[in-house]
């Protein structure tokens, strides 16, 4: 029998690996699956009540997630506000290590980072908010229009080796090629006013005051 030429062998042996599924990195790079994000306090282009912004008891509210990918191993949440930042987005809250097992988030996650995690997400750890932070930080925009708050939720294929405190660009960096899901719910805050002068050095948009 003739020898298949050089590139049609690779070419059948490509094949073969992808329909047997092989690199389970390379599939994560791939479109993510939708995760459908819900919460019984937040819902899509309506506020955020003000329990859980800096204007009330600034409490993260509770989140939940379904329809995940099958194969994850972690998931991590951002909160940021496109709306604002120098660049934006402005991040509210990084917490990421949440183990697979976990249905969502409980209200009301610990800002002392001595104080245990609720045991449905046992290990999940924070990371820097635009405060420089590793809290959850609710929504303070300066008076004007309403601003949007993206709750994003991924899931992951493999687990991060991130510390407490990682940045947001350290934890998107992190999670390239390992994103097997993704979805998002989006309400919004505003404070109402007349819109507060742009900051030249941008060191005040968006971050209001308590």
């Amino acid at each position: 029998m003739k020898a298949l030429p050089r590139a049609c062998a690779i070419g059948v042996l490509l094949g073969i690996a992808m329909a047997a599924g092989v690199g389970r990195t390379a599939s994560a790079q791939g479109s993510p699956q939708k995760i459908l994000v819900e919460s019984s306090a937040l819902k899509n282009d309506q506020p955020i009540p003000k329990n859980y912004t800096a204007d009330g008891r600034n409490i993260s509210p509770p989140l939940t997630w379904s329809n995940v990918p099958a194969g994850t191993r972690e998931f991590a949440v951002i909160l940021e506000d496109p709306d604002a930042g120098n660049p934006p987005p402005f991040v509210h809250w990084l917490i990421y290590k949440i183990p697979a097992t976990a249905k969502g988030l409980p209200e009301n996650i610990p800002i002392d980072p001595s104080a245990a995690m609720p045991s449905e997400v046992a290990g999940a750890i924070q990371g820097a908010n635009g405060f420089r932070r590793n809290i959850y930080r609710g929504p303070a925009p300066p008076p004007g229009n309403p601003h949007h708050y993206h709750f994003i939720v991924y899931s992951l294929s493999e687990p991060l080796n991130l510390a407490l405190g990682a940045t947001r660009q350290q934890l998107v960096d992190a999670m390239k090629g390992r994103i097997l899901g993704q979805g998002e719910i989006v309400p919004t805050y505003q404070r109402i006013g007349p819109a507060a002068p742009a900051d030249p050095g941008g060191r005040g948009r968006g971050r209001g005051q308590p």
